[in-house]
């Protein structure tokens, strides 16, 4: 463990030097409010309101006390702080800031389909330990993809696997929704024609973050699944073509879901590649079927056009896209703000295709499986 060697006091932060050379900045303001005192110690929710004190706040008097504890009397307030060290490095956002941050994603290609297996995980071993849940968790964070295997076939048979993980998101096309051939659909994913790759539901604000088609009956003709890998494509136009990587990281498009059975119409504007506060990927909104007329300025039109145009293409090309075939009993799980989705277009002449859907947040993926890993840990 790291060990303070020298304290220096400055307009507005402590700066600290530590044993094995680091140095740390410590705003005062950052350092009263997260004083220990400062949260519920049963909720652990923040109590202490940093209004209360003066912009000027700062250390009175500061040492490393007898208990090896940073010690600060506050300038105003009659209050004195205890920081653990080992909380204070863990928690220095002046390390932080110096380390190279590294992207949890594995980004993928059409080559995946060579290594389909190493995306299948059976159903019965999710059911029945923790280590398989993990399995198929890990999967969908990291990879974005994952097909489930001998799942049982009955309507709504779904939600037991799910509620493994957490609970389901609930949309206005309740949980499951029904994916199949029906008259006068009002969306196309319930008819037999080819879905091009996209995004669900990219007209929400927060569009949900999973999704989970869950294959009842594939007996028609045609109707093969595919899948593409959104932040590859984006990677791929972030190294290849910069100008059209800005264009579309930057420029806005403008979704409208225009459901007849619907009394809401919802609409959103959002880039069609996401980026984090590291510049990771967060999202990638692409659905030619749901974006409305966009309204961009005059002087950029043609460029976000020809931009969105490539983009689409490599979405759908032979370097990127995998093809498969769901069979009863499998679940095609992805990440729906990265993993785009289609399917061929399907004879329903020739046989039934059912398959139910489901969403679920982000938020419950990688929540379940930070909760999960520390378990074991």
């Amino acid at each position: 463990m790291a060990e303070i060697k020298k304290l220096e006091k400055n307009n507005t932060y402590l700066k600290v030097l530590w044993s094995d050379g680091e140095e740390s900045k410590f705003n005062y303001l950052w350092l009263r409010d997260n004083c220990p005192t400062a949260h519920d110690k049963d909720s652990n929710h923040r109590m202490f309101n940093i209004l209360n004190v003066s912009k000027e706040i700062n250390p009175k008097n500061y040492n490393i006390n007898k208990e090896g504890k940073l010690e600060i009397e506050w300038s105003e307030g009659n209050h004195t702080s205890y920081f653990d060290l080992n909380w204070l490095r863990e928690n220095c956002y002046t390390i932080k800031n110096k380390k190279k941050y590294i992207s949890p994603y594995k980004l993928w290609d059409s080559s995946l389909k060579d290594e389909f297996k190493s995306i299948c995980v059976e159903h019965d071993e999710i059911m029945e330990s923790n280590n398989g849940l993990i399995k198929w968790l890990e999967l969908l964070h990291h990879t974005g993809i994952a097909i489930v295997k001998n799942a049982p076939i009955e309507e709504k048979s779904g939600f037991a696997v799910l509620n493994r993980i957490s609970h389901t998101r609930e949309t206005f096309f309740k949980t499951p929704f029904e994916v199949i051939n029906i008259p006068k659909p009002n969306n196309s994913a319930y008819t037999a024609h080819a879905l091009r790759n996209h995004m669900d539901l990219p007209w929400f604000e927060n569009p949900p973050g999973y999704q989970f088609l869950h294959c009842l009956i594939n007996s028609a003709d045609g109707g093969e699944s595919s899948a593409v890998d959104g932040f590859a494509v984006a990677e791929y136009l972030k190294h290849n073509s910069s100008e059209i990587f800005n264009t579309l990281t930057n420029v806005y498009l403008k979704f409208r879901d225009k459901d007849y059975t619907q009394e809401n119409h919802r609409g959103f504007h959002a880039p069609a590649i996401g980026l984090t506060k590291d510049s990771d990927y967060h999202d990638i909104r692409f659905s030619v079927a749901t974006m409305d007329a966009l309204d961009c300025h005059p002087d950029i039109m043609d460029k976000v056009y020809k931009a969105h145009h490539e983009f689409g293409n490599l979405l759908h090309s032979d370097k990127f896209q995998i093809n498969f075939r769901m069979e009863p009993g499998d679940i095609f799980s992805f990440n729906n703000r990265r993993v785009l989705h289609g399917r061929t277009a399907f004879d329903p002449n020739s046989g039934h295709r059912h398959l139910q859907g489901y969403y679920m947040d982000r938020d419950e993926i990688i929540g379940r499986l930070n909760y999960l890993k520390k378990l074991k840990s």
